[in-house]
């Protein structure tokens, strides 16, 4: 590729910057996306890396290597920068964490809610019996003498204020 420069402002014109641009953006892109595994991240270094050999002609067209090899020199060292500026800053540096999606607490919400309503419609010796047992971690000899009545009684209390949950969740509400 043969690019000239405009003799009056030491920049290329612009037809000779549209054929570096077209040229070597792609392989500027693909070689920043594997160094920083982001894609939008990337674009943003090869634009400020074409930004720099629009302002840089003379280094870019001066020197005994490649125009690519210059070019990817500068984006190498953007990247390696904006790597370690972000790790100075205690930021993310890859693109994999950025579009994590978050956890959703509806569902328990939703969730406490509805357990809440059944709960509800049990009777005060019913929630009692299950509060002991089951939030209190109590066993039945335990919840008995808590309570003040028999095993038999809580264990009664307990089978039925089961069943009448396991009965009114598997029933859609009215």
């Amino acid at each position: 590729m043969t690019v000239t420069a405009d003799s009056s402002t030491s920049l290329p014109s612009g037809q000779a910057f549209d054929t570096l641009i077209s040229e070597h953006s792609k392989p500027l892109l693909a070689y920043t996306e594997r160094l920083l595994n982001d894609h939008h991240l990337a674009q943003d270094i090869v634009q400020e890396t074409l930004i720099r050999a629009w302002r840089h002609t003379d280094r870019l067209y001066s020197t005994s290597g490649s125009i690519r090899g210059w070019l990817l020199t500068v984006a190498r060292n953007l990247a390696i920068d904006w790597v370690r500026s972000a790790a100075a800053r205690h930021e993310s540096v890859g693109g994999e964490d950025r579009d994590v999606a978050q956890p959703d607490h509806a569902d328990a919400v939703v969730g406490s809610a509805s357990a809440i309503a059944l709960l509800h419609g049990l009777s005060p010796e019913h929630r009692e019996v299950l509060f002991h047992m089951y939030l209190g971690g109590k066993t039945m000899r335990e919840t008995a003498d808590t309570l003040g009545v028999p095993v038999g009684t809580v264990k009664s209390r307990r089978h039925y204020a089961l069943a009448i949950l396991r009965n009114r969740r598997s029933t859609p509400a009215a």
